[in-house]
């Protein structure tokens, strides 16, 4: 199938591991990226003020000029589909243009978060929703809900890991040292997760913590050791190859019940305490492919409990990789299984979700 991928192409972004998928399946591609080339954009940038009020209202500003690049990129590969992945400054009256100009090309839209609520997308991407053949989301909820914002077909698919990136890895004694904990977790600084880990460092346990706004908490306790920083493509996989115990918790303000984080971890061979969902009850039997809790006292329960355990923990980790593999949590699994729908549209209403 011909694609034109619109998405955030840069090296840390997922999308570019399903755009990169999609290649090894052999379909053809050419991609647009909606994101500052890597190269202009500085790492201490910061937004302007009139971009921040603008994405505040809703209308994104469009840094990169794709309304005026698509048509022509059309016009040049005459794809099959086109492809759009979290792409919220994509105006209403482009997407009519394209459906004018291009009428048997088939539209669909793709978003790891929750498109429901309104800091997931915009003014110019809820017009748009009628539009779009199909939406797929990863929120089981949005099934129901997007249909209320004029969305014709909504199907449900649950995050991936990449197969040519989250394995297990050899690690040298030097990055062991470098990258890994005893207990560490990767991501963004929200209140209830860091009081979670605060009380693990309170209860003596070490704990590692890599990711954006953590700043303030470098000297909150001894043992919790903030590094304030992200972790990226291979030094990512270094950290969870060589943690023990990988904490995953979830985003409230997205309704997360399950994350990437949720099938990269395991897809490492290394082993996940993450909060118990139904998602990731569905995902992983636990206390044989991974392990969850629902308190911080049944968090420090398990930590301690898995840390005395090597071999325990080992065979959790193991079992959660091939659980991931035998399944086909892979993007080149999932994206397979979306791809045929799309080329059954519209046969079906593809209310539904995948599993």
């Amino acid at each position: 199938m011909r694609i034109l991928f619109l998405g955030d192409l840069s090296s840390y972004a997922r999308a570019k591991q399903r755009y990169l998928a999609l290649k090894d399946l052999g379909h053809r591609l050419e991609g647009l990226s909606w994101v500052l080339e890597e190269s202009e954009l500085d790492a201490k940038y910061q937004p302007h003020l009139w971009e921040r009020v603008c994405r505040k209202l809703g209308y994104p500003i469009d840094l990169v000029n794709l309304n005026q690049k698509l048509l022509p990129a059309i016009a040049k590969f005459n794809p099959e589909l086109l492809w759009v992945e979290k792409v919220t400054t994509i105006w209403y009256s482009t997407y009519c243009d394209i459906k004018a100009q291009f009428p048997h090309l088939k539209i669909i839209y793709y978003s790891e978060d929750d498109i429901y609520i309104p800091n997931n997308r915009s003014k110019y991407l809820k017009n748009s929703f009628p539009i779009f053949d199909l939406i797929y989301t990863t929120k089981p909820r949005n099934v129901q809900e997007l249909p209320q914002l004029g969305a014709r077909r909504v199907f449900c698919i649950y995050q991936a890991y990449d197969r040519n990136v989250h394995r297990p890895r050899s690690l040298t004694a030097e990055d062991s040292k470098k990258w890994g904990a005893d207990v560490a977790f990767i991501g963004t600084f929200e209140r209830d997760r860091a009081e979670k880990m605060l009380f693990l460092a309170q209860q003596g346990i070490k704990v590692r913590i890599w990711g954006a706004n953590w700043s303030k908490w470098k000297d909150k306790h001894f043992n919790l050791q903030v590094e304030a920083q992200g972790v990226y493509n291979e030094n990512f996989i270094k950290v969870i190859n060589a943690t023990k115990v990988n904490l995953n918790f979830l985003r409230k303000a997205n309704r997360d019940q399950h994350t990437s984080r949720s099938l990269e971890i395991p897809a490492c061979s290394s082993f996940m305490l993450a909060e118990r969902t139904d998602e990731h009850l569905h995902l992983f039997v636990e206390g044989k492919e991974a392990e969850f809790f629902d308190s911080s006292t049944e968090l420090l329960e398990k930590v301690k409990f898995y840390l005395a355990q090597n071999q325990q923990r080992e065979t959790i980790a193991y079992a959660g990789r091939q659980r991931c593999i035998n399944s086909g949590y892979s993007h080149h699994e999932r994206l397979k299984i979306m791809l045929e729908q799309v080329r059954d549209l519209p046969k079906n209403s593809l209310l539904g979700r995948v599993l």
